[in-house]
């Protein structure tokens, strides 16, 4: 069993983008920092994707004004391919019916910073067990703890990464997706330590994101994780103007599991 590549369509103002992580601000758009932003829409890479036989890709909405390219996408590409950004009870089973395969939610989880497990069996209870993502994106303290990250990875809240948390989380979702917030959009190496703990305290398929750099990463990852947790590359994709790796390397490593193209 090896890692799987997942593919992603990053909107923000309506346009396919490659952010780094952590610079995307509410009030402060000086101190946004993208390293891609596409001429072509978001359905030109849905469609992409579904040619490639791509399955499980992530069309994240980096705030308003997104809902018509995401739309679009999933048109494109309809039941493949899971949305998140915003997604609360009043629109998540909208998001299913528009063509979305799973809903991915983070924020609306926690109100003040703080989970509610309440708004998590609502959700559940909604839209069902199969059709829900639960979005841990997180950043590194000082001391080696993985908190998880919210509004679009500014505030901290006061989940730990940590196999309980992930056991307990796992019996209302069917899969996690942890963008390492820290080396997102970087493209300097991914955080080999958040893979293994994943890999480790995960009941259910996980997909990690950030600072992919090189195909090989793939090998590594599976490697790290044993095939249990699946990787995002962005911003080091030829599709996103990135120098580093291939998609059609990406997309020939899902169907052999090998680096023969090396």
């Amino acid at each position: 069993m090896h890692s799987q590549f997942r593919p992603c369509i990053d909107l923000h103002n309506g346009q396919v983008k490659q952010i780094v992580g952590g610079t995307l601000h509410d009030t402060d758009v000086n101190q946004l920092q993208t390293n891609f932003v596409s001429t072509q829409p978001a359905e030109h890479y849905a469609r992409m994707y579904k040619e490639s036989g791509l399955l499980g890709g992530h069309v994240i909405m980096l705030g308003p004004r997104n809902d018509t390219a995401a739309m679009s996408a999933l048109s494109a590409y309809p039941d493949a391919l899971q949305v998140g950004g915003g997604i609360n009870l009043s629109n998540a089973q909208q998001w299913i019916d528009r063509g979305a395969s799973k809903v991915i939610v983070t924020s609306w989880l926690f109100p003040d910073g703080k989970f509610s497990m309440e708004r998590l069996d609502q959700m559940e209870k909604l839209v069902g067990r199969d059709h829900l993502v639960v979005d841990l994106s997180c950043r590194r303290t000082k001391n080696g703890d993985w908190i998880v990250a919210m509004n679009k990875w500014q505030t901290l809240t006061d989940m730990q990464v940590s196999k309980q948390v992930l056991e307990q989380l796992a019996t209302k979702c069917s899969e996690f997706l942890v963008h390492a917030a820290d080396v997102e959009g970087l493209c300097n190496g991914i955080d080999q330590e958040l893979v293994v703990a994943l890999a480790k305290w995960s009941p259910i398929p996980v997909t990690y994101a950030g600072g992919a750099s090189n195909i090989s990463d793939l090998h590594l990852v599976t490697k790290l994780s044993g095939g249990r947790v699946d990787l995002t590359i962005g911003s080091a994709l030829d599709i996103f103007g990135g120098t580093q790796i291939k998609f059609d390397d990406c997309v020939e490593w899902n169907r052999t599991g090998t680096l023969s193209f090396l």
